[in-house]
C-alpha cells in the first residue's frame, strides 16, 4: 500500500479511488544501457570514407556541405580540395520536363539499366521545397524503389531551397562528392520547366527535356528557352494509345530544332520516343549519350565546357556571398525596416531606398 500514489490532481484528503499511481522502479544504467557517443567525423575521414565509396560517409559528406554552419562550411572547403584530384571522370546529365512527363519513372528504368551495364549510377533528386520546413516534398528515393535497391546506385534528394532552375544550393559540390566516389553517371533530376533551368545547364555536359505525347502540336507551350539548352528532347510515354501521339511529337520537334539555335556546338539535338515504363527506348537513349560524349571530347567542346562550369560556380558563389555579407551587415538590418515603412508612407521610392543601403554598405 506504501507504493501506490495518489494522483496529483486528487485532493489531499479524498482517499475514495479505486486506482492509484504506482512508484516507478529506478534502473541503474548498465554499459549497455548507456547513449553511445558518435565520433565526431574528422576532414581525414571524410575524405577517406568517400574514396572508400562508404555510402554512409558519402551521405554525412553530402549533408555537411548542404550545411550552413559557418564551422561546417570551413571543413567542407577543405574536405572538396582534397577530393578535386578524384573528381571529373563521369558523365553528368541533367533531366528536366513538365509535370507528369515521367521523369523519375524514366530515371529509375534508366538508372536501373545503366547499373544491369556495370555502371556506377548517383541521381541526384532535386525536391520541390515545404516553405514551412524547407524539406523536400516530394522524396524521389521512396518513388524510385527498384533503383534504390541497387548496389551500385545512390539516391540522395535534396530540397531546392526555392532556388532558381530547380537545384539546391549545393548540386556542384554533391556532384564533386559523388565523381571523387566513383560514380561513372550522374543524374540530376530538377523540378520542373522555365527559363531558370539554365542553372541546371550550366552544371552539367548534357541536358535532356522530357516531353509529353501531343505537346508537339503547340510548341508555344514549351518555353523555347527550354528547347534551345538541350542536348536532347525525349518524348516519354510513347506505349499503347499514346504510341502515335508520341510519333507525331517527336516528328514536330525533330522539324523545329533545326530552326533553333544548337545548344551544343557541332552537336544537333536529338529528338527520341521511350517508354519508361514498358523499359523501351532506354539503350537508344544510353547510345545518343555516349556519341554526343565522344564527339564533344573528340572536338575539345566537353572540356572546354567543364572549364566554363568552374568560372560559372565562381560567379553564382561570389553573388551568393555578396548576398550573405550585405543582408548580415548590422547597419543594413537596422536601416531596412525605416525604409520600408518610408516606402509604404510614400516617403521615398524603392529606388532611393537602395541607394541608401549600397551607400551604408559603402558600395556608392
Amino acid at each position: 500500500m506504501n507504493d501506490r500514489i495518489m494522483p496529483e490532481w486528487a485532493e489531499p484528503d479524498n482517499k475514495e479511488f479505486t486506482s492509484f499511481v504506482m512508484k516507478g522502479v529506478k534502473l541503474e544504467k548498465n554499459e549497455s544501457q548507456k547513449k553511445v557517443q558518435r565520433k565526431n567525423l574528422e576532414i581525414k575521414d571524410y575524405v577517406q570514407g568517400v574514396l572508400d565509396r562508404n555510402v554512409m560517409i558519402i551521405s554525412k559528406t553530402i549533408t555537411l556541405v548542404e550545411s550552413n554552419n559557418p564551422q561546417h562550411i570551413e571543413i567542407t572547403q577543405q574536405v572538396l580540395k582534397d577530393l578535386l584530384p578524384h573528381t571529373g571522370n563521369s558523365i553528368r546529365i541533367g533531366i528536366t520536363g513538365p509535370p507528369g512527363a515521367g521523369k523519375s519513372t524514366f530515371i529509375e528504368a534508366f538508372g536501373n539499366f545503366l547499373c544491369n551495364l556495370g555502371k556506377r549510377v548517383a541521381v541526384l533528386a532535386i525536391d520541390p521545397s515545404s516553405t514551412i520546413t524547407g524539406g523536400s516534398i516530394l522524396g524521389d528515393k521512396t518513388r524510385m524503389e527498384i533503383l534504390s535497391r541497387q548496389e551500385n546506385a545512390f539516391i540522395r534528394p535534396s530540397p531546392s531551397g526555392g532556388t532558381l532552375g530547380g537545384v539546391a544550393k549545393k548540386t556542384r559540390e554533391t556532384i564533386l562528392i559523388c565523381e571523387a566516389a566513383g560514380y561513372d553517371v550522374i543524374l540530376i533530376e530538377t523540378i520542373g520547366v522555365g527559363q531558370s533551368e539554365i542553372t541546371v545547364r550550366s552544371m552539367v555536359d548534357f541536358f535532356m527535356l522530357m516531353l509529353l505525347p501531343g505537346s508537339g502540336d503547340e510548341l508555344q507551350g514549351i518555353k523555347k528557352g527550354v528547347v534551345e539548352i538541350a542536348d536532347c528532347l525525349v518524348v516519354n510515354k510513347a506505349d499503347g494509345n499514346y504510341k502515335d501521339r508520341a510519333n507525331m511529337t517527336k516528328a514536330a520537334y525533330s522539324y523545329a530544332v533545326h530552326l533553333l539555335t544548337q545548344a551544343t556546338s557541332g552537336w544537333i539535338t536529338e529528338v527520341t520516343t521511350c517508354s519508361a515504363l514498358n523499359n523501351e527506348g532506354i539503350d537508344n537513349i544510353w547510345q545518343i549519350i555516349n556519341k554526343f560524349e565522344q564527339n564533344t571530347k573528340s572536338s575539345g567542346v566537353f572540356d572546354s565546357r567543364r572549364k566554363e562550369q568552374l568560372l560559372d560556380w565562381m560567379h553564382s558563389m561570389l553573388e551568393e556571398a555578396l548576398k550573405t555579407n550585405f543582408f548580415s551587415n548590422p547597419k543594413i538590418k537596422s536601416e531596412i525596416p525605416n525604409l520600408k515603412n518610408d516606402i509604404l508612407e510614400a516617403k521615398i521610392t524603392p529606388t532611393t531606398a537602395v541607394q541608401i543601403l549600397l551607400n551604408k554598405a559603402g558600395l556608392i
